[in-house]
């Protein structure tokens, strides 16, 4: 897996604005989808398949994850 990051292309939503508190995410060649920290880049990495990625981002849209 650290191979399948090493050459993955991170970035950030654009709503992220100045501040570090984010996540930046990569479209891994694999197909899977990275996730980390982005204070911490060198840091751990999550990875997931596609439909485990389709499956956290439509939770978040339908605001599974509100407070």
């Amino acid at each position: 897996m650290k191979s399948e990051l090493s050459a993955a292309q991170w970035f950030k939503s654009r709503r992220s604005g100045a501040s570090k508190d984010c996540v930046e995410v990569a479209f891994l060649e694999t197909g899977r989808v990275g996730v980390r920290d982005s204070k911490n880049p060198s840091g751990p990495a999550l990875v997931f398949t596609p439909g485990q990625w389709t499956a956290f981002t439509a939770s978040v849209g339908s605001g599974a994850f509100e407070r």
